[in-house]
Formats: C-alpha cells, sequence, structure tokens
C-alpha cells in the first residue's frame, strides 16, 4: 500500500480520521469478579482483556522475590480468532515473549513495586481482535485493571502508536496503515510528568524525524489519559452508587 493512499490530500486518513485524532475508545472495569482486577478495552478494532492478580506471595523458585520491591510478571498472548489469519499462537512463541517483556517493563516504571516486597503482581493480557496498536492497548487495557486491583501507580501509563506519512504525523495507527510501510514508533507515557516508561521501534526511522514523533506521540498518550480517567471516574461513582443501594 503506498503511503499517498494511507493520507489523502484533504488530510483524512482510510478509515475516515484526521492526522492527529485517535480511534475510538470505549472500556469497562471489574469485567471479572474472580481476579483482584479486571479490564476490557476496545481501541477502534482492537479489542483486549487484561486481568491482574496481586500483590501476593512468591510463587515457584524464592529467588526471583525482591527484597525490596514486588516483581512484576506479564503475559501477553493472542486469540486464535483474533486476526483474518487463523492459526495456532502458542504460548512463549517469540512475538509474545517479546511483547511480555515490554509490558513488565513499561509497568514496571509505573507501578509503585516498593510497597509491596517479596510479592509478586502478575498481569494477563489478551488480544481478542487484532487491528493495529497491539502494545499500546494492551497497556492502557493492563493500566484500567492494575487500578481495579487497587495497586498504587505513580501515575496512569498510557500507551499509542504513531507513523510518518507524507511527512505528516499520524496518531493511533490501525492495522492497515502499520502495514503500509509506515514508519512507527510506540510510546508509553507516565503523562503529568511526562517520563517516558518505554519506546518501541520495529523498523528504520530518519532522525530528523523524530522529534516530531515523539512530540506527536506524546500528545496522543495524554488525549488517551483523559479517556481512561473518565472510565475510572465512572467506574467509582457506578461502585460507589451499588455500595449505597
Amino acid at each position: 500500500m503506498a503511503g499517498l493512499e494511507l493520507l489523502s490530500d484533504q488530510g483524512y486518513r482510510i478509515d475516515g480520521r484526521k492526522a492527529t485524532e485517535l480511534r475510538k475508545i470505549q472500556a469497562r472495569m471489574g469485567v471479572f469478579a474472580q481476579a483482584d482486577g479486571s479490564a476490557y478495552l476496545e481501541q477502534g478494532n482492537t479489542k483486549v482483556l487484561a486481568v491482574v492478580y496481586g500483590p501476593h506471595e512468591m510463587r515457584g523458585s524464592r529467588s526471583r522475590a525482591r527484597h525490596d520491591r514486588a516483581v512484576i510478571n506479564c503475559q501477553y498472548s493472542m486469540a486464535t480468532f483474533s486476526t483474518a489469519e487463523r492459526k495456532r499462537r502458542p504460548h512463549g512463541d517469540r512475538k509474545s515473549t517479546e511483547m511480555s517483556l515490554h509490558l513488565k517493563q513499561t509497568f514496571e516504571a509505573a507501578v509503585m513495586t516498593q510497597l509491596f516486597p517479596r510479592s509478586q503482581i502478575d498481569i494477563y493480557v489478551k488480544i481478542l481482535q487484532s487491528d493495529g496498536g497491539n502494545y499500546s492497548v494492551c497497556v492502557n487495557a493492563a493500566t484500567l485493571a492494575v487500578i481495579d486491583a487497587g495497586i498504587p501507580m505513580r501515575d496512569y501509563v498510557c500507551a499509542c502508536t504513531v507513523g510518518f506519512v507524507d511527512e505528516t504525523p499520524l496518531a493511533d495507527l490501525c492495522y492497515a496503515e502499520e502495514g503500509g510501510g509506515v514508519s512507527s514508533l510506540g510510546l508509553a507515557l507516565l503523562p503529568r510528568s511526562s517520563q517516558i516508561a518505554l519506546v518501541q521501534m520495529d523498523a528504520r526511522l530518519h532522525q530528523d524525524n523524530l522529534d516530531a514523533l515523539m512530540e506527536a506521540a506524546m500528545t496522543a498518550c495524554k488525549g488517551v489519559s483523559k479517556v481512561l480517567d473518565e472510565v475510572v471516574r465512572q467506574h467509582l461513582q457506578e461502585a460507589s452508587m451499588l455500595a449505597r443501594d
């Protein structure tokens, strides 16, 4: 797919959005009663379920325990039916392992692990439907699940994938844009402090374009944080109403 097809002369993308416009985000918290925290999030047509257990005692080898903080364990997976290509997606394949590590690094920067020494926090995320920005949508869903579990965080950690077409940064890429030869960058941000939790790049990007892409990504992440904040406030309001009843 040529770059020109991804952005029209009028400034519209293939799905009708403007360059800096985010996909529609819808989310629910507390979708699983059995877990300590859970959330379901849709960002465009990408749909993710996140579940959190902990903090709890270390499982398995106790040598992994840290005397001064909790260990965060992340597991990323994709449902067999999540893409048009039906194939078995075994746990522990290279892509899943890499994504799990990225999620672990992201939440180690955001969760206040020092409050829970010698313990473990498990974060599981599953892609139910994939349409681009998988890492970013997983981060956003997992953030809501961690909050639902009552685990203290330094700030929301929000993520967005951005790309560069015709000298124009595009925010929140969909699958067609990611597959269209666009140089893309995934950013996870703590919005209030503008602290970067993780930067993910899967392709080459010219140095001259980096600053513009980073600025677009940070702006997009701050836009995501406003949506997540509304979801959390709505959830708390509903919970308080149920408690009164």
